[in-house]
């Protein structure tokens, strides 16, 4: 997710919101990043998976340890 979002900083901007609608408009805003962030990083992962497989087919393996560090990486890493 390019954005961070903090309850916080979502009050803050909700207090200078004039209109609910605008606030409204800022939370559809952080869903759809928060949408598009799950998204990606689950494409990812079975793209990982794929090119996983590929290299052990290959017996490829620099590949191998590259692509499943990564997917490790991924799948300990705080879900955002």
């Amino acid at each position: 997710m390019d954005k961070y979002y903090s309850y916080t900083d979502f009050l803050k901007a909700v207090g200078h919101q004039p209109t609910e609608n605008q606030a409204e408009k800022l939370l559809s805003e952080i869903y759809l990043d928060l949408f598009i962030s799950r998204i990606q990083r689950i494409y990812r992962i079975e793209q990982l998976k794929t090119l996983i497989d590929n290299s052990l087919d290959q017996k490829n393996q620099r590949d191998f340890y590259t692509y499943a560090s990564e997917l490790k990486m991924l799948m300990e890493a705080p879900i955002s």
